[in-house]
C-alpha cells in the first residue's frame, strides 16, 4: 500500500512538473510573439519604478524625528509618536469626515451625471448638436481650477454673482446669499462645481463603451416595440454595468483623494471646518510647519486606507460574481 501510494505520488509530481514547464514554453513563445510590445512597456516599468517604488524608501521619515540638516540615516527613529499624535489630534478627525463627505459626494455626483449625460449624447440623433454638446461640456476640464475656482466665486459672489441676481428675479430668495460663508453648504458647491468642470469628460469612457454595444440588439428592441426608455434599462444599462463596476472599484482606491485646489481656493475662514481636508491638512500642519514627518505619517494613512478600500471593493465584486480589476 505504502509503495503503491509513493509510486502515485511521483507520478503527479512528474505530471505537476511536466505541465509547469509547457506552462514556461508557452509563456516564452508568446513573450517573443510580442515582444515589440513589451519593448515598449519598458519605458513605462521604468518611470514606474523611478518615481513610484524608489520614493517609497522616504515612509522611514513617518517613523523619524526628522530634521532637514541631517542625513537620513542619522535621524533619530522614534517609532509611531507621529501617528498617535494624528489619532490623538481633533483637527485630524476634522478633516478626515470633511475628505470622506467630499470624496462621497464627487463620487455619486460624477458617477450619476457622467452616465446620465452619456445615455443622453448616445439618444441625440442629430450629428451636428451631439458634437457640439459634447464640446462644450468637455471645454471646462481644460481649464485649471485657479481659473474654475475665480469662475465659481463671482458666479455665487454676493453682489453681482449670476446664481444670486436670478434667485432673486425669480422670487425665490429675499435677499443675496454669502455662498461661500455658509459653512454646512461647502460640500454641495464643491460638488456641483466638481461636475461642471469634469462630467463631460467623464462620460468619454461610457460613450466608448456605448459604441461597443452591438447595433442588432437595439435593432431587435426596435422591432418589438420597445420604448427609448426600455432600450436604455434593458440594453444599454445591462451592457454598461462591467464599466461601471471596473471604474467604481478604481475610484473606491481614491476615496481620501477629494482633491486639493479646489479646497484651497474656494475655502475661506467663514468655511473652514467643512472645506480643509486631508492635503490642506498636511500642508498646514506638517510641510508648511517644517513636520516633515508628521506630512509623511499622514500620506502613509491616505495610502494604506486606499489600499483597504481597492481590495475590499474588488473582493466584494469577485464575491458577487461581478467584473473586477483582479
Amino acid at each position: 500500500m505504502q509503495v503503491q501510494t509513493e509510486t502515485t505520488k511521483t507520478v503527479v509530481d512528474s505530471s505537476v512538473s511536466v505541465q509547469s514547464k509547457k506552462t514556461k514554453k508557452t509563456f516564452l513563445k508568446k513573450a517573443m510573439s510580442q515582444k515589440a510590445l513589451i519593448a515598449m512597456s519598458f519605458p513605462f516599468l521604468i518611470w514606474l519604478f523611478v518615481f513610484k517604488y524608489i520614493p517609497l524608501w522616504g515612509w522611514s521619515i513617518a517613523f523619524q524625528d526628522f530634521k532637514p540638516a541631517k542625513g537620513l540615516f542619522d535621524q533619530e527613529w522614534i517609532g509611531f509618536e507621529h501617528f498617535k499624535f494624528l489619532f490623538a489630534d481633533p483637527n485630524f478627525y476634522r478633516v478626515l469626515r470633511n475628505t470622506l463627505g467630499m470624496s462621497t459626494i464627487n463620487l455619486v455626483l460624477g458617477f450619476v451625471t457622467a452616465i446620465g449625460l452619456a445615455l443622453l449624447l448616445n439618444e441625440i440623433k442629430a450629428l451636428k448638436f451631439k458634437k457640439v454638446v459634447q464640446t462644450i461640456s468637455y471645454m471646462p476640464h481644460f481649464i485649471s481650477w485657479v481659473v474654475a475656482a475665480s469662475i465659481v466665486s463671482y458666479a455665487l459672489s454676493l453682489d453681482n454673482g449670476i446664481v444670486n441676481i436670478v434667485l432673486l428675479k425669480l422670487g425665490i430668495v429675499d435677499k443675496p446669499i454669502l455662498w461661500l460663508g455658509k459653512e454646512k453648504w461647502f460640500w454641495g458647491i464643491l460638488g456641483a462645481s466638481d461636475v461642471w468642470k469634469n462630467v463631460g469628460w467623464n462620460t468619454i469612457i461610457y460613450l466608448a463603451a456605448i459604441t461597443m454595444i452591438d447595433p442588432e440588439q437595439y435593432e431587435a428592441a426596435d422591432i418589438d416595440g420597445a420604448t427609448r426608455l426600455q432600450r436604455i434599462k434593458y440594453i444599454t444599462l445591462p451592457s454598461l454595468k462591467p464599466t461601471i463596476i471596473i471604474l467604481l472599484i478604481m475610484n473606491l482606491g481614491y476615496i481620501l483623494e477629494s482633491g486639493f485646489e479646489a479646497q484651497y481656493l474656494l475655502g475661506n475662514p467663514l468655511n473652514l471646518d467643512y472645506s480643509e481636508n486631508l492635503d490642506i491638512y498636511v500642508l498646514k500642519y506638517g510641510i508648511s510647519l517644517g513636520n516633515f514627518s508628521l506630512a509623511t505619517a499622514a500620506g502613509i494613512f491616505k495610502t494604506v486606507v486606499s489600499f483597504i478600500f481597492l481590495f475590499a471593493a474588488n473582493s466584494i465584486a469577485k464575491k458577487f460574481d461581478q467584473p473586477r480589476l483582479f
